[in-house]
């Protein structure tokens, strides 16, 4: 796989949450430390995701704001 985005986390899928028009997936990366995506279900279907399955979380932002108390 190539892509051009820099932010791209390999993972393991540890959940899968259907519903009626998403799909709200769960990836451990490194550490233990949880990604939360939510897909089109279309896609899931596709891609065949599944608990286990090795994946890539790929994080496309235009800007990451920091914030403090």
């Amino acid at each position: 796989m190539q892509i051009s985005a820099r932010n791209v986390l390999k993972g393991k899928v540890i959940r899968i949450k259907p519903g009626v028009v998403n799909t709200e997936v769960v990836v451990e990366i490194a550490g233990g430390t949880q990604v939360v995506s939510v897909i089109t279900k279309e896609s899931a279907e596709s891609l065949g995701l599944a608990v286990g399955k090795q994946v890539y979380a790929v994080v496309k932002a235009s800007s990451v704001m920091i914030a403090i108390d």
